[in-house]
């Protein structure tokens, strides 16, 4: 009984505390600094950035962007500023020169992979990840962006929205529990996890310093990493095979959608 005094007490102690920090965030200096809105729930600012500028084929079928295009980045307010995680989709050629000017900003980058196999062109999805100020953040983020096609220019007028589309919607909502809308052409559904999920980022104790230095060893570990694949290619050679694995598997992640 006590316990489970003490866990509801601190999960509204946790709740206000993510509240009073929120309060502390310019939003509107955030969605300044992305050139985008942000949709808002609960606490989480989440901006969609779809590749709208991309003609992507899967044997010979055009893959809509809210399909399988949207990169994204969500903000959750914290103590020091920000957590934000997000998905950015970009071409090959993009990779290194976005992956540079994240890692030169403090931004990590988590992982780097395909969702969609003999797509033409190619592309891969790039997992990032950061703490601290969000405007400083969301400023890095899309400099290094500068660096791809990725379109940030004033959005289009918006075309009418088409809320059918040619799919046994009413059994898919049964099949998957969970009711979808329609999108772009797409029919989509968003199913949060029920239970909390938590992630230690600053702290005093003994874990939050664990904590820490792991972030910095798995730093240290990305620059050395991406300074080989950089190596390898200026000398004209295919990375070696450990670091075409790591950087190039696919895993079939979910695509979060703009």
């Amino acid at each position: 009984m006590r316990t489970t005094a003490l866990l509801a007490a601190l999960t509204v102690m946790v709740a206000l505390a993510g509240q009073s920090h929120a309060d502390e965030i310019d939003w509107t200096k955030v969605d300044a600094a992305l050139g985008k809105t942000a949709s808002v729930q609960g606490n989480v600012h989440r901006y969609g950035i779809p590749r709208s500028d991309l003609q992507v084929t899967v044997d010979g079928v055009t893959i809509k962007p809210a399909l399988a295009l949207g990169g994204w980045l969500g903000f959750e307010p914290m103590v020091g500023g920000a957590l934000v995680m997000g998905d950015l989709v970009l071409t090959e050629n993009e990779i290194e020169p976005v992956m540079t000017k994240l890692l030169a900003s403090g931004i990590d980058v988590t992982a780097l992979h395909n969702h969609l196999l003999r797509a033409n062109p190619a592309t891969y999805y790039m997992h990032v990840h950061g703490h601290g100020d969000p405007v400083t953040i969301a400023t890095a983020i899309r400099a290094a962006l500068g660096e791809s096609k990725t379109p940030f220019g004033p959005p289009a007028a918006p075309a009418p929205q088409v809320t059918q589309i040619d799919l046994d919607t009413l059994a898919l909502d049964e099949a998957i529990g969970a009711k979808g809308k329609v999108n772009g052409g797409v029919y989509q559904f968003s199913v949060p996890r029920k239970d909390a999920i938590t992630e230690r980022v600053t702290g005093s104790t003994r874990h939050g310093s664990r904590h820490r230095d792991q972030l910095s060893a798995n730093r240290r570990r990305q620059d050395g990493d991406h300074r080989r694949l950089r190596d390898h290619s200026q000398r004209g050679e295919p990375p070696h095979p450990r670091f075409a694995r790591k950087w190039h598997r696919g895993n079939g992640d979910p695509q979060p959608y703009a």
